[in-house]
């Protein structure tokens, strides 16, 4: 190789090594701009964060309140309420006046039917000595606001032959009160259930399957929990009992004898007692039951889903809604279809409620059989 092509190879080499090095320089310095570029944004991003998040929730506030502020100050008649109470009520009106179906509603009632009566009827002198080995009397009742347990299933055929009224009276209603107040405490759990039901956001499937059956006991079609709540809830005892003994006579009447009937609930179909006055043109029975129980149950199933007891249901819902206690008198008032005698009906409960000093009974309790019990004292 000559001196000229050394020559030429040695200049080309350090033309590259000048051209290769101000390259990497340049790649090395844009480099370093791009990687304090990055680091810029990420910072500033970073802080708009901290600032967004700390800020957030301050203009979130201050944003509701405005809306809040602007709602009560665009919202100064009631008429959107009223809108909306009207449409719940229409609802509601428009359950009452379905039809429902008896088989659904009483089924539960039914299945009395299908036990074998095995009852042993007692008589007059044996439960009065039931009432007086377990000291259960209407005094210790008044005193202590708690009734025993004592279910009969039948009544004492020497009803009629008790020459005292004020012993009968007293009899019949140590008879019936544990009976009522039973059948207050099912509504009762029923009630605290559906509430605890409401207040979920997701229901079990036997939660589901427990509300469809009270939709078909209460005889609700389109299932509408509204109208469930206003339907499932007790009837005062001082009312159930005071139109027991108007049915009945205090026990005495061939229904609640013969049918174990203790509120005179008409029946079309063949099963019944009928009675002996009945017009020609009239084909209704009453209805008769294996055991007392199943008439308590039947009576307040027919109060609770009938669209004649309507303003019964609404009167009592009303109640509820303010915090009152259930007033039998007043609820009494809303019984005037219950009888033929409408008004003069009413009147009577209410005379027979104030004579016996009915209302007493209206806040005893059961003593509990149970640990579900235990809570309603």
């Amino acid at each position: 190789m000559n001196k000229k092509n050394i020559h030429s190879i040695l200049f080309a080499k350090k033309f590259l090594n000048k051209k290769g090095l101000e390259l990497f320089k340049k790649n090395y310095e844009d480099k370093l701009d791009n990687n304090f570029r990055n680091f810029i944004y990420t910072a500033f991003f970073s802080l708009f964060l901290i600032f967004f998040f700390s800020i957030g929730p301050k203009i979130l506030s201050y944003k509701n309140n405005l809306i809040v502020t602007s709602v009560e100050v665009n919202n100064n008649s009631k008429s959107k309420l009223e809108k909306i109470l009207n449409k719940k009520e229409k609802k509601i009106e428009s359950n009452e006046n379905q039809e429902i179906d008896n088989f659904q509603v009483f089924e539960d009632i039914f299945q009395y039917e299908e036990i074998p009566s095995s009852s042993v009827r007692l008589s007059a002198s044996t439960i009065k000595q039931l009432f007086n080995d377990t000291n259960f009397s209407l005094k210790n009742i008044r005193e202590t606001k708690l009734v025993k347990p004592i279910t009969l299933e039948l009544l004492p055929k020497e009803m009629k032959m008790i020459e005292s009224s004020i012993e009968r009276k007293n009899l019949f209603i140590s008879i019936v009160l544990p009976l009522i107040l039973e059948e207050n405490n099912k509504i009762i759990l029923d009630r605290k259930k559906l509430f605890t039901v409401l207040n979920k956001n997701n229901n079990s499937e036997a939660e589901k399957k427990w509300l469809n059956m009270k939709f078909k006991q209460y005889g609700i079609k389109n299932r509408d929990l509204s109208t469930l709540k206003v339907r499932m809830d007790i009837v005062p005892a001082s009312l159930a009992i005071a139109q027991a003994a108007k049915e009945t006579g205090w026990g005495t009447s061939r229904f609640a004898q013969e049918g174990n009937a203790l509120f005179g609930q008409w029946t079309f179909s063949g099963k019944g007692l009928k009675p002996l006055a009945i017009d020609s043109d009239k084909s209704h029975k009453v209805m008769k039951f294996q055991i007392l129980q199943a008439s308590v149950r039947a009576y307040q199933r027919n109060l609770n889903t009938h669209s004649s007891y309507r303003k019964f249901r609404k009167i009592r819902a009303e109640a509820r809604d303010n915090n009152e206690k259930l007033d039998s008198f007043i609820l009494a008032d809303c019984l005037d279809q219950y009888a033929a005698t409408g008004k003069e009906y009413t009147e009577v409960l209410k005379e027979i409620i104030r004579q016996n000093s009915l209302k007493d009974f209206d806040n005893v309790k059961l003593m509990p059989t149970s640990e579900k019990l235990k809570n309603l004292i």
